[in-house]
């Protein structure tokens, strides 16, 4: 990765046809779909990835994969995470390999640790990392809120972003302003709602969900937070309203956001729905909403 990772970088999910095997169709025509769309990035193995519900050799193969279809026209960013130490240098190692840019790591889950814990864990972990690393605030999955401190750390040890998917929108603003003074320190919006600003206050990119199903929609809303279009800005943000009280407002799986994204792409024919166990996809009567609800959405986008 030769600058700063900036701009759109979907965290791409992971299209399967059972609980061992790769929709390797639909994995082309996801890729296709995401830089047909002009996003700046991809993000692999991340939470809509369905990451820690996936064997190792499925990883594996999903990054290889990945990678021969991307063919470096983005970077490609990989989720490493594991429960076990020497698992996420496995994963990281074969990355490497593929020709992954750069790992993204997050607290190790399961166990709740403290912030002391998680920086002499990266202070163990950034000396055997084969690629550079992205930090990953997701305290809804990992039991931990970096902090700030802990932000300051990764830094230190080579760390060349973060991804803030805490939902805090002082503690993004924070970030920014902390790191206002190392542009090719990646500050990068977990929260789709917040990518304007994110951008405006001198962020440098989001990694929206939303963006494997309809990627243009948050590139546009990008491009137009970067020219400060305020008009722009309230008509796409209006748009992507509209997706959270529908696509991502179906059933009451807490895992819904995830879940409806991806239907919403077996349903646009781009790839099969199944989700990783223990979760389960969409089917009957939500399914049909979501289908409803894609109908609906690209009509929308055509007014």
């Amino acid at each position: 990765m030769n600058s700063v990772l900036k701009g759109i970088v979907p965290p791409v999910i992971t299209p399967l046809l059972n609980n061992e095997e790769l929709d390797v169709d639909g994995l082309n025509n996801l890729i296709e779909h995401l830089i047909g769309g002009g996003v700046h990035g991809l993000f692999l193995l991340g939470t809509n990835g369905e990451a820690p519900n996936l064997s190792y050799e499925l990883r594996k193969e999903l990054i290889s994969r990945a990678c021969e279809i991307i063919d470096k026209r983005v970077p490609v960013v990989v989720g490493i995470t594991d429960t076990s130490f020497s698992g996420s240098l496995v994963i990281a190692e074969h990355a490497k390999s593929a020709g992954v840019d750069a790992a993204v790591v997050a607290p190790p889950y399961y166990f709740p640790i403290s912030q002391k814990e998680m920086m002499i864990y990266l202070e163990n972990l950034s000396k055997e990392l084969p690629l550079p690393f992205m930090l990953y605030n997701m305290p809804s999955c990992t039991k931990m809120h970096i902090s700030l401190e802990t932000v300051k750390k990764a830094k230190e040890l080579g760390a060349i972003g973060v991804k803030d998917s805490s939902g805090d929108m002082f503690f993004l603003y924070t970030l920014i302003e902390t790191f206002k003074d190392s542009p090719d320190f990646s500050i990068m919006a977990g929260t789709e709602l917040y990518l304007p600003d994110t951008i405006i206050h001198g962020g440098h990119g989001a990694v929206p969900g939303g963006a494997n199903i309809f990627p243009k929609l948050f590139v546009d809303l990008y491009d137009a937070a970067v020219r400060k279009d305020i008009k722009e800005i309230e008509r796409l943000r209006e748009i992507v309203f509209v997706l959270y009280n529908t696509i991502y407002n179906v059933g009451d799986s807490p895992m819904k956001i995830t879940k409806g994204t991806k239907c919403s792409l077996s349903v646009m024919g781009i790839c099969n729905g199944y989700m990783a166990h223990p979760l389960r996809e969409f089917e009957g009567e939500e399914r049909a909403l979501i289908e409803k609800y894609v109908n609906d959405f690209k009509k929308l986008r055509l007014s």
